[in-house]
């Protein structure tokens, strides 16, 4: 459905995570070489990161990554240790606006959502952002707390088991990503670690998250937890 990336370590250009790599996020927004639903993300991007205040930015568009020459002429100077960035196949029936784009933010934590869960499973919340199913899934995460992630996907998957469910969020000094029905891979440098739906080169230092787990990324650690429903 989407694709995301998440980086936690020393500042980054937002273009040598996002377009730089061989097969980054630009190159998987019309050629994705892992994508399980779906064949390109053309319908929006959104990057996220933190600035030297740990105030959450946003840049979201409803148009293709490989389109926004104004963004690839910035990106380069746009740096952080803390990025969350995502290109987006909107589900059949979802609008396609920038607000329905990833990161989805609080405040605080900036969010993406790779997958699909019925909206009628989901609460209605004044506070989405858009009206899709990953904006509203957003809303109910951030009321419960990242704290409860774990709980939270156990609970919709229960009400929805045709539900994919990884979810990628960060908050300036942490990453908190769920894999559940979908692919996520871990690659740890010495200036930080990337989390990310598929490699964006042919390092051999990707490592495939398992299904249905709940990470946790804090000062180049690593921890993984099986989530509830796993068995």
């Amino acid at each position: 459905m989407c694709r995301h990336l998440g980086w936690l370590g020393e500042p980054r250009s937002v273009a040598s995570l996002v377009l730089d790599p061989l097969y980054g996020l630009l190159v998987q927004s019309y050629s994705p070489r892992r994508q399980k639903h779906g064949l390109m993300n053309a319908d929006g991007w959104g990057v996220g990161f933190f600035d030297e205040d740990a105030a959450p930015r946003r840049w979201r568009s409803a148009a293709p990554l490989w389109g926004d020459a104004s963004f690839a002429s910035v990106a380069p100077v746009l740096r952080s240790g803390c990025v969350v960035a995502a290109v987006r196949s909107a589900s059949v029936g979802m609008p396609i606006e920038a607000s329905a784009s990833a990161p989805f933010s609080d405040g605080r934590w900036l969010l993406s959502h790779n997958g699909l869960v019925d909206r009628a499973v989901l609460p209605a919340s004044a506070a989405a952002e858009s009206t899709n199913d990953s904006a509203l899934l957003a809303a109910l995460i951030f009321e419960r707390g990242l704290d409860a992630l774990g709980d939270t996907i156990h609970e919709i998957a229960a009400a929805d088991p045709n539900a994919r469910l990884n979810i990628l969020a960060g908050n300036g000094s942490e990453l908190r990503a769920t894999t559940w029905g979908d692919t996520l891979f871990l690659l740890r440098r010495d200036e930080g670690v990337v989390l990310a739906s598929e490699p964006f080169d042919d390092h051999e230092d990707w490592q495939e998250i398992p299904d249905r787990h709940l990470v946790a990324v804090t000062d180049s650690r690593v921890d993984l937890t099986a989530l509830k429903g796993s068995e």
